[in-house]
């Protein structure tokens, strides 16, 4: 059974987001961001926002964020993270996990984008599976986006 979508208060979303509340239901008008009104009161997607979120305020993120800044070479973080060496250095090709430099011929990647793209690869691993936009947040697929009747 596919999960139930999951709906915030529009003063969560404010939050979360850090807008005002005009400034949301204009997101909301122009469909940026999916809505419904539930009882008479106007509840956000939580889905919707997120998308909207930047990779360093993900709940994923954060939790790696002492990592910020602390190079780890990619044969190490291959090992470290139990990932493909080519899948690693693919996400720095994309500008997903940051390049820090280089020493002699190794290359250097931030420690705390790599621990945040392991967590995501582990929770939704499989050949051929589309992880990460080109932001750097998760990436749903269009089956489990939030779709709500006009």
């Amino acid at each position: 059974m596919a999960a139930l979508p999951t709906f915030i208060s529009t003063a969560e979303a404010v939050h979360q987001l850090g807008v005002s509340e005009a400034r949301l239901r204009r997101m909301i008008e122009a469909g940026t961001i999916k809505a419904a009104n539930v009882s008479g009161e106007t509840v956000v997607s939580e889905a919707s926002v997120r998308g909207l979120i930047p990779k360093e305020q993900l709940p994923e993120f954060i939790k790696h964020a002492h990592l910020k800044n602390m190079p780890i070479w990619i044969s190490n973080a291959a090992r470290k993270y139990d990932i493909p060496n080519p899948t690693i250095v693919r996400w720095v090709a994309k500008g997903i996990i940051r390049r820090l430099g280089t020493d002699k011929n190794k290359v250097l990647i931030d420690q705390a984008d790599m621990a945040y793209c392991a967590e995501i690869y582990h929770a939704h691993r499989g050949q051929g599976k589309w992880l990460f936009n080109h932001d750097g947040t998760p990436y749903v697929p269009r089956s489990e986006k939030v779709q709500i009747p006009a």
